[in-house]
């Protein structure tokens, strides 16, 4: 399987030349062989069949990148849950690599920022809802480097929140990098229509007729579908923000409420479990694709979420009842799930300990492209060599976090697995005290150290840019 039709002709040309090469008689009488028996020429076929398969298996992957919208890390069954049904991320999960330890920033645009561009936020994120076009996305890079480009799903990029400079420019997908594009919230505000039933979506500068029977998520799945049906020749990228399972909760296509249209946008959180079902459904679909079209084998395969579950949804655990911390600097507000396949390269199925920024996702997307170092700016790490190799390649991580939306308080942090220390001195464990409500004062040796090295990396952020100059207000030079 690969990203390019395989071409039998110039395999057995190949075959042809070396046949001729080596039974011409002046050839072999000059080279002092003779003759070559069933042995040789078998040895020689396996040789080229040899050659010609590191070939295929050198090809560059397609990716497919999915970030679920307000899904924190409790809400799979494969992390614990026991109140949402999600078999297909469940199964992928065991047949490929599940990680444990992933953080996105705890609010939606921060995200986006971050997981695009690979910089800290207080280098790009200006404000809620708006990526500055003045900036590099992996769009750009993976496009820029022979890939068929294609985003699907929630934009909320232009710039519509506080009415900034050419909101109303469609192309501004193209601009970033991405070929084609099916989309909501481009240049259309929320009020002017939703995203699930009778969805207002522009898809390559051309809004959709509205049609209260079409369901968004749908929409956006079948537009990726498609893409994949006509690239599925040469390396593509996907990337799919997708609308669910983010508020309001309200009915799927295979909720029995959605018969009666009257209800198609009755808000509920009973609805949640639904609204994780489809989710589930879609990536079985998507998967679906990618075997139908026989390049599922080398596909770099990513599901995660933007940030934590919404505060008005609790969720059952095998371990305890998780309430959604979207918008916190708590674990919960930016745990997310990470589950990555691909199985032509990866190194094994299993659960990884490793620990996860999204400013690592660029990085890894462009060193599994071949895209080099020195095309792109990161404060990343690619984690290539955890799939590839299974080597953790970070024993902590920096967080910068200035929501810049509602009453959700800046702040700035290091972080490891077991412990967090905040940039006003408050230090946790955050295993053993989930909610941070006991700041640890009598210190262990190990402690001591940890929050020693935690301390000299939150003074090395601070004389880069002092916190204060980015938190309500973006600058980009102090």
């Amino acid at each position: 399987m690969g990203n390019s039709v395989s071409k039998p002709y110039f395999r057995l040309a190949g075959l042809k030349i070396i046949s001729s090469a080596f039974c011409n008689k002046k050839f072999c009488s000059k080279h002092n062989f003779m003759t070559f028996t069933p042995k040789i020429v078998f040895s020689l076929f396996f040789i080229l069949v040899s050659i010609i398969s590191c070939k295929e298996t050198d090809k560059l992957p397609n990716i497919v990148l999915i970030m679920a919208d307000d899904m924190g890390y409790e809400c799979l069954g494969c992390n614990g849950s026991t109140e949402y049904k999600t078999p297909n991320l469940d199964r992928l999960a065991a047949d490929g690599i599940r990680f444990e330890h992933c953080y996105s920033q705890p609010l939606c645009t921060p995200s986006r920022v971050k997981i695009m561009t690979g910089q800290f936020n207080f280098r790009n994120y200006e404000d809620f809802g708006y990526l500055n076009p003045n900036q590099k996305t992996f769009g750009n890079l993976l496009q820029e480097a022979g890939y068929a480009t294609c985003i699907a799903g929630k934009w909320q990029l232009n710039g519509l929140n506080r009415n900034n400079p050419d909101n109303q420019d469609v192309n501004r997908p193209y601009h970033f990098g991405f070929d084609e594009y099916c989309l909501w919230q481009l240049h259309h505000q929320k009020k002017d229509g939703e995203r699930y039933a009778d969805p207002l979506i522009t898809q390559n500068g051309i809004d959709l007729p509205g049609n209260p029977d079409l369901y968004g998520p749908q929409v956006f799945a079948d537009y990726i579908s498609g893409f994949i049906d006509r690239k599925a020749g040469q390396p593509f990228f996907v990337y799919y923000p997708m609308v669910l399972v983010h508020d309001p909760f309200v009915p799927t296509p295979d909720s029995p409420e959605w018969s009666d249209s009257l209800r198609r946008y009755e808000n509920d959180t009973t609805y949640f479990a639904d609204m994780m079902a489809y989710t589930d459904k879609i990536i079985g679909q998507l998967e679906n694709k990618l075997k139908e079209k026989g390049v599922w084998e080398n596909t770099l395969f990513i599901f995660t979420g933007d940030n934590g579950t919404n505060v008005s949804v609790v969720s059952s655990t095998s371990y305890a009842k998780v309430k959604g911390g979207k918008g916190s600097s708590k674990n919960t507000g930016n745990h997310v799930p990470l589950i990555i396949s691909w199985p032509q390269k990866m190194a094994g199925k299993r659960v990884s300990g490793s620990l996860i920024s999204f400013a690592d996702v660029l990085p890894t997307l462009c060193e599994a492209a071949g895209i080099a170092p020195s095309k792109y700016l990161t404060d990343g790490k690619s984690f290539l060599s955890d799939l590839t190799g299974n080597n953790e390649v970070q024993e902590e991580i920096f967080i910068h976090y200035s929501p810049r939306w509602g009453n959700f308080r800046s702040n700035r942090w290091v972080m490891n697995k077991e412990y967090k220390l905040y940039q006003d001195g408050g230090f946790f464990n955050t295993v053993a005290d989930t909610l941070e409500k006991s700041p640890l004062t009598i210190l262990s040796e190990k402690e001591k150290l940890i929050k020693e090295q935690f301390q000299s990396v939150l003074n090395e952020k601070e004389k880069e840019f002092p916190f204060h100059l980015n938190d309500s207000v973006f600058q980009i030079k102090p």
